[in-house]
């Protein structure tokens, strides 16, 4: 369990620098723009695999159980995966979609979170998905205060195609498909249903 949560800390922790502008502004003074990329990409990676590691033992070594969810609860977390799929694409394309939602990718996160908190809960579980929850609600509050710059993110201004909508809903809906279908299962493990 110590893996997991030190993962989280670590991911987690430097995903929340940008939520402290004048902290972030330190550090890119001091090492320069590139240098706090590299070193954000750095911890990131380390922090995504301590908490991949770590999950994983600690979901084998016997977890804690907090609340035994009923088995019906996975039906409706693979109904709430499916936006989820269609939100991540969204935050890379142009498309009405991401307009509307202005910031899909944690729109996904706070979805992902909540869907999977839904069908565990075992202690691993809840550290993972509640603690990746809290970020996306945190940061959201956060890009609300630093105003429309912090909302620039991929294929930030430009005008969505005609049919990207559909290209974004299409390529998130083939995404679910290939996560249920074997994904899922190599990714992380464990079959969906």
């Amino acid at each position: 369990m110590a893996l997991l949560v030190a993962g989280l800390v670590l991911f987690l922790g430097i995903h929340a620098v940008p939520m402290l502008p004048a902290f972030r502004g330190g550090l890119v003074e001091k090492l320069g723009e590139n240098g706090y990329k590299g070193l954000f990409s750095l911890v990131s990676f380390a922090g995504l695999a301590l908490t991949i590691y770590g999950y994983g033992e600690a979901r084998f070594d016997g977890a804690p159980i907090l609340y035994d969810p009923p088995v019906w609860l996975s039906h409706v977390t693979m109904l709430l995966m499916v936006p989820v799929f269609i939100f991540l694409v969204a935050a890379y394309i142009p498309c009405k979609i991401k307009k509307v939602l202005k910031h899909p990718m944690l729109v996904a996160v706070k979805l992902w979170a909540l869907s999977h908190l839904l069908a565990n809960g075992d202690l691993a579980s809840v550290l993972l998905f509640g603690g990746f929850f809290l970020w996306a609600v945190l940061d959201r509050i956060s890009v609300k205060r630093r105003g429309p710059l912090a909302s620039q993110g991929p294929a930030a201004g430009a005008e969505p195609g005609r049919y990207s909508d559909v290209w974004v809903i299409l390529i998130g809906l083939v995404l679910y498909g290939l996560f249920v279908w074997k994904l899922h299962v190599l990714l992380i493990g464990v079959p969906v249903a």
